[in-house]
């Protein structure tokens, strides 16, 4: 299992840098299948597609694309939210948030063999989200983030260490993460990151830098992943 969770939405292709040309002047389609194919290409092996806005139709449509590029690689997808959408794109799972449907329901439409990953804000989501069956949890936000309007207070370095004591599934620290925390990230006991606009700009470089941040602390072995003790999840892959 990879330490390293992608999460890619036209948000994505809003960040301006100094190799691409500005948002307005790119297709935001493009942009965010362009991303992917980065990311991937850079080691990224987790990848969740999340579009708040987007018509159906159209996400269908990108949704279909990152199948058939994460299928080719032998990288997972995993699909925010919708639940139909990953059924019908044949996802390898979805990650739900609090407010959307129950889990159980998410196991009876895509099957026992789906990943499923639940956000949690506090300990007790957590140890709940654990005992319901989820297969991962994305924790945080860790740190003040942009990328959603409705985010939550920061939770802190802290949070992480209280709740690795009290749940055994993988924990990915989500929330304004930057290159400069991962040290202290893995130290607290997250077992990976989920990030979006700190990856942007060269994509791939960057994904393969962070990637071999995880490496020095002995968190990734691209051919023993198993065998190092890194976590994995019992099922999707």
């Amino acid at each position: 299992m990879f330490p390293l969770y992608f999460i890619t939405d036209p948000f994505f292709s809003t960040v301006r840098d100094n190799k691409h040309p500005p948002a307005t002047q790119r297709d935001p389609h493009k942009s965010l299948l362009d991303a992917v194919r980065q990311a991937i290409e850079g080691g990224a092996r987790l990848i969740q597609y999340r579009d708040k806005t987007g018509g159906r139709r159209e996400m269908y449509e990108t949704a279909k694309q990152l199948r058939k590029m994460t299928a080719e690689h032998g990288a997972v997808l995993i699909i925010n939210d919708q639940i139909d959408l990953a059924l019908a794109v044949k996802a390898d799972g979805v990650h739900l948030g609090q407010e959307d449907l129950p889990l159980w329901i998410a196991r009876k439409i895509l099957g026992n063999e789906a990943i499923v990953g639940i956000s949690t804000h506090t300990v007790e989501e957590a140890i709940h989200a654990e005992s319901e069956g989820a297969d991962y949890i994305g924790f945080g936000p860790i740190f003040q983030t942009q990328t959603k309007e409705d985010a939550r207070a920061p939770v802190g370095l802290e949070a992480i260490a209280k709740v690795k004591r009290k749940v055994r599934i993988p924990i990915y620290a989500i929330g304004g993460i930057q290159r400069s925390h991962l040290s202290d990230l893995i130290t607290a006991g997250t077992d990976g990151v989920a990030v979006i606009s700190a990856l942007a700009g060269d994509v791939r470089a960057n994904v393969a830098e962070w990637l071999g941040i995880f490496k020095r602390f002995g968190k990734l072995d691209l051919d023993k992943t198993e065998e190092r003790g890194y976590p994995t999840f019992t099922k999707g892959f």
